[in-house]
Order: C-alpha cells, then sequence, then structure tokens
C-alpha cells in the first residue's frame, strides 16, 4: 500500500476509499505484488471480471513499484493485452516491475496471474513520470 497520506482515496489501493477494491501492495524481490479476487461487482459479462477493474489493477500495480519505493508519479501512457477472461472469484496476484528508468521517465511492465493454474491472463506495459525532485 502506499505510504503517501494522500494515496488513501485511490480506487485500487486506497484504504478510505468505501468503493475501492482495497488491494495491499509490497515488494518482493523488487517486484511489486499485490492479491485480488474479484466479485459480482467488479463483473463485466456474463461472470467475468470487468476489463477495465483489470486495466486498473495493471495501471497501480506498475505505479505502486515506484511509490513503495518512494517515488511520486504519474501515469503517462499504459497498454494492456488481455489473454484470457477472468471469472469471478478467481485469485489473481498482481506483478510489477521495472524495465528501466530514463531521466524522470519509468518504463514499467505488469501482470495479473492465477493463482490456481499460473496462467498470465492480462499484461501491461506503461511510461510514468517521475516527479522532479525523485528523478
Amino acid at each position: 500500500m502506499s505510504t503517501d497520506q494522500r494515496g488513501n482515496g485511490c480506487f485500487v489501493c486506497g484504504p478510505s476509499n468505501p468503493a475501492g477494491l482495497h488491494v495491499r501492495f509490497s515488494l518482493e524481490d523488487d517486484v511489486c505484488v499485490g492479491r485480488f479476487v474479484p466479485q459480482e461487482q467488479h463483473a463485466g459479462y456474463a461472470g467475468l471480471t470487468h476489463g477495465g477493474i483489470m486495466f486498473a489493477l495493471l495501471d497501480d500495480v506498475m505505479a505502486n513499484w515506484l511509490w513503495l519505493k518512494g517515488v511520486q508519479c504519474f501515469t503517462a501512457r499504459a497498454d494492456i493485452r488481455y489473454r484470457a477472461h477472468l471469472p469471478l472469484g478467481t485469485p489473481v496476484r498482481l506483478e510489477g516491475r521495472c524495465e528501466r528508468r530514463k531521466g524522470r521517465l519509468a518504463l514499467m511492465e505488469g501482470r495479473i496471474v492465477r493463482e490456481d493454474d499460473g496462467s498470465v491472463v492480462a499484461e501491461s506495459s506503461g511510461s510514468f513520470m517521475t516527479a522532479a525532485e525523485s528523478a
């Protein structure tokens, strides 16, 4: 979870957002990790997780890699590749990694991985602009 109080209302990880997903993030071997189980309120179509929920999870796991290191950032660009549907009630592991830093730009990757079989449900890449004082 972000250590910055300004993130308390974040839809994905903010503990103060009553409508939020309340995902807790941590760093494990330089990978940002979180866990999530989609419920009925996260549905898109026919018992499947809405793609926008998955995109929000990926955006946050990439950004939190930086936030957990004390680096303020915002999303400059993000792309997603959906590889499989995600049935409601399926536990997943969220993973975020930094591919490289280039000045104030951090190039990140994220993945949603099913915990039951290890298959990748979706993956993303993104560019995050860091605050000038944390470059």
